[in-house]
């Protein structure tokens, strides 16, 4: 099993990085994703349990499902299709006050569907979490 653990400090108070992050379908604005979208809303609110949300980029689409849902605190997803060779994935992201800004701990476990890959791809999506934070940070808090 695979585990990833990234953390980033934003200089906004929770509600505004949470609104941001949880804009599932605005994703291609900010994390390095060519396109993303919603294809199923959830409840209750359309980002949250049971919305089904995609991500695509170089031809590659993964879907996630949203599973757990605490407003401004917590949420997590697991993968249901897609084309990353990774299985029992489970991921969340948490939110936590740091003052006057925001600590948003992202967070999975999977393993790999291929023997002996998993370290790979380890690296590969722990990059993508680094780069979206940073992307995130970019787009909606940047730094004066």
């Amino acid at each position: 099993m695979q585990h990833i653990d990234v953390q980033r400090r934003f200089r906004a108070p929770v509600d505004r990085v949470w609104d941001a992050y949880t804009d599932h379908a605005g994703w291609k604005d900010w994390a390095g994703f060519s396109s993303s979208w919603l294809e199923k809303e959830g409840s209750p609110d359309r980002n949250g349990i049971g919305c089904v949300r995609g991500f695509g980029s170089n031809g590659v689409n993964v879907f996630e499902q949203v599973v757990e849902w605490e407003p401004k605190r917590r949420f997590a997803y697991r993968i249901i299709r897609g084309g990353l060779p990774i299985k029992d994935h489970y991921g969340e992201t948490m939110f936590t006050p740091d003052g006057d800004g925001t600590i948003v701990q992202w967070r999975c476990r999977f393993d790999s569907r291929i023997p002996g890959l998993g370290w790979a791809m380890r690296l590969f999506v722990e990059r993508i979490f680094r780069n979206a934070l940073d992307g995130l940070a970019k787009r909606h808090f940047p730094e004066r």
